[in-house]
């Protein structure tokens, strides 16, 4: 092995691993409401050998394992008794598995186990432990025909990961053709009590480097309001491949009230909040989304009201988008510079399924018209858009917002 990278050789994000109770549930959504491809489903050995169960779903550059337990004892099952459903493994392709490794023992990482796969066997990946409590980050290089790719980046079929057992579709399929044209994971969120440890940790272990951060309270622009809550926001990134990571925390005063702070509550400990799914088309898709049964939190009027205004101050003078369609959509607009994005945001699986097991966890679409920024004039309607729907009756035996050591 060489000498140890500045960056991890870190290519893009790979998959996320997504832990769920009902395996048949998740296969209806990915591919009749997001129109994803099954490629692979787990093999007789692997189930026997793990006590798990895996399909994997593709849409071009984008991809989601979701795994359910076949045995309580299991990871997964143990992994579901004390989370709800939930992202338990992040995935980066490198080009180097062993420089990779290299750099990050240099570093401190605390390795989960040795590389699987043997040298010149094109599948070898190893995982590391990370402060967000149950999910880890792992680190898979490919090469052959594991790492098959059509020209415009698509997956193809064929070879699929150790374990998986391909699914190979004949003909012309009802579903699986990624009619919403999703290219790739655009970034991934995470929610935390205290997110310093895990921002040192992308830039002491991992070695991304500070790319965009917002701080905020309800209370900035009402002073005088009772009540209120705010988040504080810091993104990472590793400029070598662009793949970003933001992560938020709870702000005071009203600590507990932030909705930050109830989705670590209600994850049972810090995990990922979501993930933005790049697409080329989202002003056609969202309609086709929306048909499909997909829900899209809701923006109010007020915002496409004063969106002219705020462009104008951000110079964002070329917006092709007609607002009233935007605003039919209820898509948000951000940018600076003659440069902008488009983004919305999935209502939460909980509130999807009505089922507080379904987990806090949802997706967001986004297209970007040359802004790589995070939506600051966003965030805020976001975040007030989330604790609407969080806003109601506390249930007897819930801590309270003005004594959380207190109970109802």
């Amino acid at each position: 092995m060489g000498p140890a990278l500045r960056n991890l050789g870190i290519h893009g994000i790979e998959s996320v691993d997504f832990v769920v109770r009902d395996l048949a549930r998740s296969e209806q959504f990915y591919t009749q409401k997001m129109d994803f491809a099954v490629t692979a489903r787990s093999s007789a050995k692997h189930e026997a050998d793990t006590g798990e169960r895996a399909t994997i779903f593709d849409a071009a550059r984008v991809r989601v394992q979701c795994t359910t337990p076949l045995d309580a004892t299991s990871r997964a099952g143990k992994f579901l008794k004390a989370h709800p459903d939930g992202i338990r493994a992040l995935t980066f392709r490198v080009a180097d598995v062993e420089q990779t490794w290299k750099t990050l023992e240099t570093r401190g990482a605390n390795f989960l186990g040795g590389i699987h796969g043997k040298p010149g066997s094109g599948h070898r990946v190893f995982a590391i432990a990370s402060p967000l409590g149950d999910v880890e980050y792992r680190f898979l290089e490919k090469a052959g025909p594991w790492a098959a790719a059509d020209e415009a980046g698509n997956r193809t079929q064929g070879a699929v990961e150790p374990g998986l057992s391909p699914v190979v579709h004949a003909g012309a399929q009802p579903t699986g053709n990624n009619r919403n044209q999703f290219t790739h994971m655009d970034h991934v969120t995470s929610n935390t009590r205290e997110m310093r440890s895990l921002t040192t940790w992308y830039k002491e272990v991992l070695g991304f480097e500070h790319f965009w951060d917002i701080r905020f309270h309800t209370r900035d622009s009402k002073p005088d309001m009772d009540g209120g809550s705010g988040l504080q926001s810091i993104v990472m990134w590793d400029p070598s491949c662009n793949v970003k990571f933001a992560t938020n925390e709870p702000l005071r005063p009203n600590y507990y009230a932030s909705q930050i702070a109830k989705y670590v509550e209600d994850n049972k400990g810090p995990g990922v909040q979501h993930i933005a799914f790049s697409t080329r088309a989202i002003m056609d898709v969202i309609p086709q989304m929306n048909a499909a049964g997909l829900k899209f939190l809701d923006t109010p009027d007020a915002y496409y009201e004063m969106l002219p205004k705020r462009l104008a101050e951000r110079a964002v003078t070329n917006l092709k988008e007609d607002i009233a369609e935007l605003q039919k959509r209820k898509i948000l607009v951000d940018g600076r510079d003659a440069r902008y994005l488009l983004q919305i945001f999935m209502q939460e699986a909980a509130v999807l399924y009505n089922e507080a097991a379904a987990g806090p966890f949802f997706y967001e679409v986004i297209q970007r018209k040359g802004d790589q920024g995070f939506g600051e004039g966003n965030f805020r309607a976001l975040f007030e858009s989330i604790e609407r729907h969080q806003t109601g009756d506390k249930p007897t035996g819930k801590r309270t917002v003005e004594n959380p050591y207190l109970m109802d």
